[in-house]
């Protein structure tokens, strides 16, 4: 793919899951950057105007709560650092409450840690959480949860998370802001004739031997935490762009396909990319028998499976867990993330979802497996 007909593929995104650094929201540690923020989000005002989701990934909360606490060291303890971000947390989203509600936005704070998207049920929990928030019109203002980790809080972490959310909500696209202007051949900082890499697959192992050699303001990890969550973004079908935060009106020109910063490309498209994930990262728990229908409503109709058309369940699966979609002659037709566990599944089989309260006592979702979690094989 060109870089022309690459960035064109920005254009059409429509869902976004941006990132910010702490050292741009921070003003490299010297207190929130407000100005900053609210910049960024008239660009995400302008994009949501035009149709796009946005979802937005904002580090900075310990950060904040130091410049809170009147705090210039980084403590080494770990409940100090949780105090910090608490404190830190409640200043940003203030701010970002604030900011968002100029332009009659909602805002819904969220906070996660990398368990939530690795347990299958958390996984689909958060899942339809943000599904249900951005179809309600609001921005999820997303963090790490560092007032409960018991990891060494990093600042870098939230490039590794921005990437897990991006394969969460099936993002187009991923634009992680920085100090930088993008990954450059060398850190242009020791060498100022290192070349900004425009265009690259994000599966590239010269990348990371690049990106070791870069520093990122307050971000530990640096670029090469960056150029990793590109390479997870990717596995969803997601492009990635490393760009400058501070560069004039950023985020708008990016998403109008400028030639701004770095772009990772995934290798495979979305669908492919996501199918290869759910088969090759997940063992299939179960089994699920459709009737004709249901077969009919998943191949041609792009559908989820209820349960109504399921006619039976081999196997013990919890909620989250993959399970497989086969015909009534047992050819297996999808597989997908399902719902609901292998002994609610049994007494929902060939029932329409107005009847889950009743024989289970509570529905959460109408669907056996959503449409988003299942792949066509």
């Amino acid at each position: 793919m060109g870089s022309a007909s690459a960035r064109q593929r920005l254009t059409a995104s429509k869902r976004w899951v941006i990132k910010i650094g702490s050292a741009l929201l921070t003003d490299n540690g010297r207190g929130v950057n407000r100005a900053a923020i609210f910049n960024w989000v008239a660009q995400i005002a302008a994009l949501r105007e035009r149709g796009i989701e946005v979802l937005l990934v904002s580090s900075g909360a310990v950060a904040a709560g130091m410049d809170r606490l009147g705090w210039r060291r980084r403590p080494d303890s770990i409940h100090q650092l949780q105090a910090a971000a608490a404190i830190g947390q409640s200043h940003l989203v203030q701010i970002y409450e604030h900011a968002f509600g100029q332009f009659d936005c909602r805002t819904a704070q969220i906070l996660l840690d990398h368990d939530d998207l690795s347990n299958r049920t958390r996984y689909l929990n958060a899942r339809s959480t943000l599904r249900t928030l951005l179809s309600l019109g609001a921005v999820p203002v997303i963090n790490e949860n560092d007032t409960v980790v018991t990891d060494e809080i990093r600042f870098g972490d939230n490039d590794t998370l921005a990437a897990l959310v991006a394969n969460l909500v099936e993002a187009d696209a991923l634009l992680i802001l920085t100090d930088a202007g993008g990954l450059f051949t060398q850190d242009p900082r020791d060498n100022p004739a290192a070349e900004l890499i425009r265009e690259a697959s994000a599966a590239d192992p010269k990348l990371m031997a690049m990106a070791g050699g870069s520093r990122s303001g307050l971000g530990r990890g640096g670029m090469t935490t960056k150029v990793r969550a590109a390479q997870l973004a990717a596995r969803s079908g997601a492009c990635t762009v490393i760009a400058g935060g501070a560069t004039e009106n950023i985020i708008e020109r990016v998403c109008g396909g400028e030639p701004l910063g770095t772009l990772l490309l995934p290798e495979a498209d979305p669908l492919t990319a996501r199918k290869r994930w759910l088969a090759g990262q997940l063992q299939v728990r179960g089994r699920l028998t459709l009737d004709a229908g249901a077969e009919t409503a998943l191949r041609t109709g792009g559908r989820s499976l209820l349960a109504v058309g399921v006619t039976g369940v081999e196997g013990r699966f919890r909620r989250g867990e993959l399970v497989s979609c086969c015909n009534s002659s047992g050819e297996e037709i999808a597989r997908g993330l399902v719902n609901y566990d292998s002994q609610e599944a049994g007494k929902i089989l060939g029932q329409p979802s107005e009847k889950f309260t009743e024989l289970l006592g509570y529905r959460d979702d109408k669907e056996l497996i959503h449409r988003d979690n299942l792949i066509l094989l």
